[in-house]
């Protein structure tokens, strides 16, 4: 008989549209097909109407959570049922006896076994929305709301229906963050990472924080085991007022200018000749030159434009044919160069040679201050002081000259600049020192030092015990010892 599951506690799913509904069956009406459920509960929050009616048409599956018969006056509220057994009724027949015996629908609460329904939104599982009456059946009475829920005014119970989820009781403790981060011992952690160590079969040990770590190498490092390193490896007979160092730590000593003199000429006699140490020098020098000017950031197809522009200090001696070839190097690469060199009635040959090779580059040449621009320039490299004849600084020409490099406020680079006791007329930025550095003064900047080619016996045969210092480079770094 139909009335024998009056009172039972049952649970009904109307499929994703509709949602799951659970409650005390008051009626089973079998001619109309219909089943209501009094203090029903809607996706696990309790409805604000007392009793919903259900068309067979609407009902996807039920499920008997509680048989009872003849025990729906007295008995207890659904939300005590909750958590019973269910039983899997199969649709049209409300008398199957069989339960389902999933554990899954014991342990869980309604909420969370409604979670679980295939094929439901997301959205529509964190939502309760109010029955629609257009998804009832024809045969469906309108459910009718009784009262106002919680006390409150139609706008609140609106919003509490639309919008509520059933779960904002359990948000209102707040969370213990400082409790919880109290509980995680870092420097236990953090101690047992570091004293861990690699077995030599690639597994990771903890709790050994005496064992010494193995050092970890490079791809590129030899792991040998080598003799200890030697810094000097470079002595000279008679050593200069300074020393340098490498950035690798190797001493480079200074020499006087004589021992300087007595090892070009050694390299000279041996096949280096004059015009080979100027054409290294010019490569060393302006490959410098263009890494100051911005390398391959300025010197680009995108920027030319904006060519640096390079003012050439020379005068008539070697040190100025070594700036000339400087200038050609540059002016190959797209520089923008100007020379100065005043006119005179003759001139050393290599000064010819080199001055014929810049003309044909397309290079400005003046020998006036006056034809030097006004407007600071990108950089000065200084070619004007010789080692020997120290009276051109009395010189008009290199006074005007040395009163223009310091005015223009251009960084300047000095080539081959003479001994500290000269003196400098035009403060460097930079200088680059040939082979061996000269004991320079406080205004030579910063000291590079240039490998011009000369072989390690020609060192020797002048009393030099020498080893290159220059490693893969032509042009290193030097700094004060």
């Amino acid at each position: 008989m139909a009335s024998d599951w009056l009172g039972s506690l049952v649970s009904i799913n109307c499929g994703p549209t509709l949602g799951v509904y659970q409650g005390e069956v008051s009626s089973v009406d079998q001619a109309s097909q219909t089943i209501s459920l009094r203090q029903p509960f809607h996706n696990g929050v309790k409805c604000s109407v007392p009793e919903v009616t259900f068309s067979a048409m609407d009902i996807k599956e039920l499920k008997i959570l509680d048989i009872r018969n003849g025990c729906a006056v007295n008995s207890p509220s659904v939300s005590s049922k909750i958590s019973s057994t269910p039983v899997a009724m199969p649709k049209g027949d409300p008398r199957a006896q069989g339960r389902l015996n999933s554990p899954q629908h014991c342990s869980k609460s309604y909420g969370e076994r409604h979670l679980d329904v295939p094929g439901q939104p997301k959205a529509f599982r964190r939502r309760h929305n109010s029955w629609s009456s257009s998804s009832r059946g024809a045969n469906q009475p309108t459910p009718k709301k009784n009262g106002v829920k919680n006390g409150g005014g139609p706008m609140k119970q609106r919003d509490d229906e639309c919008f509520g989820d059933g779960m904002d009781d359990g948000l209102d403790t707040d969370f213990d963050f400082e409790g919880n981060l109290a509980l995680f011992d870092k420097a236990a952690v953090f101690s047992e990472i570091d004293g861990s160590d690699r077995r030599g079969n690639g597994t990771r040990s903890r709790g050994t924080p005496q064992e010494q770590t193995p050092t970890r190498y490079r791809h590129d490092e030899n792991i040998l085991e080598a003799k200890p390193i030697v810094y000097r490896q470079i002595n000279v007979p008679q050593p200069g007022a300074k020393e340098y160092c490498t950035d690798s730590g190797l001493v480079v000593p200074s020499v006087s200018y004589e021992l300087h003199k007595r090892l070009l000429v050694a390299a000279e006699r041996h096949g280096l000749s004059l015009e080979r140490r100027l054409e290294m020098t010019g490569v060393c020098a302006s490959q410098m030159a263009l890494t100051l000017l911005g390398g391959p950031n300025r010197l680009t197809p995108k920027n030319v434009h904006q060519r640096p522009t390079v003012a050439l200090l020379c005068g008539p001696h070697i040190q100025g044919a070594q700036g000339i070839s400087c200038g050609r190097h540059l002016a190959n690469h797209e520089v923008e160069v100007i020379l100065f060199l005043p006119n005179f009635v003759k001139m050393l040959d290599p000064v010819t040679t080199e001055l014929a090779l810049y003309s044909k580059t397309g290079g400005k040449q003046v020998s006036s201050i006056k034809d030097l621009p006004d407007s600071p320039v990108d950089l000065i490299i200084n070619c004007l002081d010789c080692h020997e004849n120290t009276f051109l600084m009395d010189q008009p020409w290199y006074r005007a000259a040395a009163d223009w490099a310091n005015q223009n406020r251009a960084p300047v680079l000095s080539i081959d600049p003479p001994v500290s006791g000269q003196g400098l007329a035009v403060e460097a930025k930079w200088s680059l020192s040939l082979c061996l550095p000269l004991p320079l003064a406080e205004g030579a900047g910063r000291v590079y030092l240039c490998d011009i080619g000369v072989p390690c016996q020609v060192f020797q045969e002048v009393g030099i015990k020498y080893h290159s210092p220059f490693g893969c480079k032509f042009v290193i770094p030097l700094h004060s010892a």
